[in-house]
């Protein structure tokens, strides 16, 4: 624990102290450029946000030297990157949000990859305001509430409220951009899948093995409101090789490898079918086909049916962590040398207090992340329900009951 926290204090005081001069600069933008071009204030975001979250790739590629093996095709590979896209993934570790911007990171969209979040995330300070300015949604997990906020989502500008369109805003997105939407709704744990096919069994639905039942409203909607801008749907499945450990925030900050697999299948969106209930049945029968592929792993160590495309592990994250730290030093010093804080016990305390909270919010960031804290599940009703809307009911009934 000694050494975690070693390890914590400083990479929280970088990634904090970086990560409120983004904040600000989002915010000076936010205020000053977005009222008058939306589109020049989503490319400087793009760029400003970038270099935050490329402090947590650095973690990945550098500090812990996780290895992500992409398994896709070529035609895949190339335009990825080049055209906007609905990513849907499976929640199958801690880290599946980190993989996914390692994916985009090496496509070149780090900085405009977009994804629907928990609302409670946006109050995480640096990462969540980040994503808030970034354009994220963030969502309620009442439906209720969360279809109004896909399709007319607030937004503050300056002092006035204006209603638009939560994906349809992201229409005149100037670069192309990647929407992930976990439709799993929370992450795997043995505990929600016992949950998820108990309710299968009771309900004649196929009982997973791998996955969980995916919650199809928010898909649909996103469907039906992309449809006619974003060509593409990344089909990604992240699997875990039996001889690897799991890979968590904890095992990332002590530097400790993992190796993740990932097997990406592009599908047209102009192949999608029309109906609203067609496409809920698609999605549903996507987890089916992901269920068997993580069999098909299981049994082979590897994804057989796609070839393994080399990444590389470019040096940009590298240089950008060297740099805030020679920056967050540099300016640390100076202000030492023209405050003398440490020449008190007043200002020895008042720095001590500085890193206890940067230590309390690093393990705030670590929590939120953790499957084993995120939604619990709950036991499946043994009564089949009334399928309404083309089994549109079952699903998200079966969601609800896998802990979503």
């Amino acid at each position: 624990m000694a050494i975690a926290a070693a390890v914590i204090v400083p990479l929280g005081v970088l990634f904090f102290f970086s990560g409120l001069a983004v904040n600000l600069f989002q915010a000076v933008c936010f205020v000053l450029i977005r009222p008058l071009s939306k589109s020049t204030y989503r490319i400087i975001n793009r760029a400003v946000a970038e270099l935050l979250w490329l402090e947590l790739v650095w973690i990945v590629d550098w500090w812990a030297g996780v290895k992500i093996e992409l398994y896709t095709d070529s035609e895949t590979f190339r335009q990825m990157g080049n055209e906007h896209a609905l990513v849907l993934c499976n929640h199958r570790s801690d880290i599946d949000w980190l993989v996914g911007w390692v994916l985009a990171q090496r496509s070149g969209c780090l900085g405009s990859a977009l994804a629907v979040m928990k609302k409670s995330l946006k109050l995480l300070p640096v990462i969540g305001w980040s994503m808030w300015f970034s354009e994220y949604l963030f969502l309620e997990r009442n439906w209720a509430k969360d279809e109004s906020t896909l399709k007319l989502y607030p937004v503050l500008i300056v002092v006035s409220f204006y209603l638009q369109s939560g994906i349809q805003r992201l229409r005149d997105f100037p670069r192309p951009f990647w929407l992930a939407l976990f439709v799993e709704g929370t992450r795997f744990t043995q505990a929600k899948l016992l949950a998820a096919q108990e309710y299968a069994a009771s309900a004649g639905l196929p009982v997973p093995r791998n996955v969980l039942i995916p919650r199809t409203k928010g898909f649909v909607s996103a469907v039906s409101n992309m449809r006619t801008f974003v060509p593409a749907i990344y089909d990604v499945t992240v699997a875990i090789p039996k001889s690897s450990p799991q890979p968590t925030m904890i095992r990332l900050f002590k530097g400790q490898s993992s190796v993740v697999h990932c097997h990406l299948k592009r599908h047209s969106m102009k192949d999608l079918p029309d109906t609203d209930d067609a496409v809920a049945q698609w999605c549903r029968d996507l987890f089916v086909a992901k269920d068997a592929l993580l069999d098909k792993h299981d049994a082979d160590g590897t994804f057989t049916d796609q070839d393994l495309v080399n990444m590389g592990r470019p040096i940009k994250s590298l240089v950008v962590v060297t740099s805030w730290a020679s920056l967050l030093v540099f300016g640390t010093l100076k202000f030492l040398q023209w405050s003398s804080l440490l020449s008190s016990w007043k200002g020895i305390a008042i720095s001590a207090a500085c890193l206890a909270i940067i230590t309390v919010l690093m393990q705030v960031l670590i929590r939120f992340s953790q499957s084993e804290r995120s939604t619990p599940a709950r036991v499946a009703r043994k009564t089949r329900p009334q399928n309404q809307a083309g089994g549109e009911l079952s699903s998200d009934a079966a969601a609800e009951r896998n802990g979503h």
